[in-house]
């Protein structure tokens, strides 16, 4: 009874906390610009404002996490990029209302701390808010002994931006005869994991390492892939073009995101077949036996940011992006009704 205890004896390592915030330094610096006036550590982080051109500025917030994509981090032993799926899937969101990100905060939490692998969290995280165009300016790593698994880790962020209050966008222009230009995503991005799991390991007792003819790869390499991050292609359209509605294809595919942004008495007419459909979604489709509907209803079937925008700026729009980067495609128009409609 006499025998001293220390935290490390109750499974946290102060030490090893240590370590990782010194691995991770050099990943967070990259993303600081002139506006961070704190450095990594202090108890709060302080960005400087730049309003510079506008009149009535309003932040903008966003926070979500990577969901059950992470266990295919712990499957694969891969950490470094999953970081950029808590970014874009806080990003994407704030961009939609046509704000321009300014920092990005994260929250870590292990059953035991391993120095390493946070930092290549970390560095995921970082790499996402360069892409982002924000920065890293502070965060949370939350041991926590017999609440997690060995091994494994939850994640999530928060994001705010800012857009001046009349350019905000809010779907409330979006009228009849508007178009959809898609934009491409770059695969599951961070939806419909509990069903591709139970797909692919549950029951066709597929790993990881399986090698898909398909798709040209490694199972856990096609699940892997890192949400894309829209910052540059919004930016370059919304320097030039007004754009009535922007929607990112998160959770709830193609049939819950769309109406959230769409006046009443008016629905949307999605053009099948007008972009490419990326081979992970044929082959989950193959191997489920799933419905259209359900894939719809589930992922983002290669279309992972969507712009509303007066059917006369459509080819304008398609320019910009192309100068971006990107293949866009007009996949639907906007029609009376109500709901989603797949033509």
């Amino acid at each position: 009874m006499n025998e001293k205890l220390t935290y490390k004896d109750a499974g946290v390592d102060t030490k090893e906390g240590e370590k990782a915030v010194k691995l991770m330094k050099e990943h967070v610096k990259k993303t600081f610009n002139p506006n961070v006036l704190t450095g990594l550590g202090s108890f709060g982080s302080l960005f400087k404002l730049d309003l510079n051109g506008m009149t009535e500025p309003v932040l903008v917030s966003g926070t979500d996490g990577v969901g059950t994509k992470l266990k295919i981090a712990f499957l694969t032993d891969k950490h470094d990029t999953v970081g950029q799926d808590c970014v874009a899937m806080c990003v994407n969101d704030v961009l939609c209302q046509g704000a321009k990100p300014l920092f990005f905060l994260d929250y870590i939490a292990t059953g035991k701390v391993k120095a390493e692998k946070i930092a290549d969290i970390v560095k995921g995280i970082a790499d996402g808010c360069v892409k982002a165009e924000c920065a890293l300016v502070g965060g949370e790593t939350a041991e926590m002994p017999d609440f997690y698994s060995d091994g494994e880790y939850d994640m999530a962020g928060f994001c705010v931006g800012v857009a001046d209050q009349s350019k905000i966008i809010d779907g409330s222009n979006i009228k009849e005869g508007n178009v959809l230009v898609g934009i491409p995503s770059s695969g599951i991005h961070s939806n419909g994991y509990s069903l591709v799991r139970k797909l692919f390991f549950e029951k066709a007792k597929m790993n990881v390492s399986d090698y898909v003819e398909e798709l040209g790869m490694t199972l856990g390499e096609a699940l892997i892939t890192p949400t894309k991050i829209y910052t540059k292609a919004c930016n370059s359209v919304l320097s030039k073009v007004n754009v009535n509605g922007i929607i990112h294809i998160t959770g709830g595919g193609f049939f819950e995101n769309i109406p959230r942004i769409i006046p009443k008495g008016l629905g949307t007419e999605i053009n099948v077949g007008s972009w490419d459909v990326l081979p992970i979604f044929k082959y989950i489709k193959t191997c489920g036996n799933i419905d259209k509907e359900e894939m719809f209803s589930t992922f983002n079937m290669g279309v992972g940011m969507i712009m509303v925008v007066d059917e006369s700026k459509a080819e304008e729009v398609m320019e910009i992006l192309s100068e971006a980067g990107e293949r866009a495609s007009i996949i639907g128009k906007i029609v009376q009704g109500e709901g989603v409609s797949l033509c």
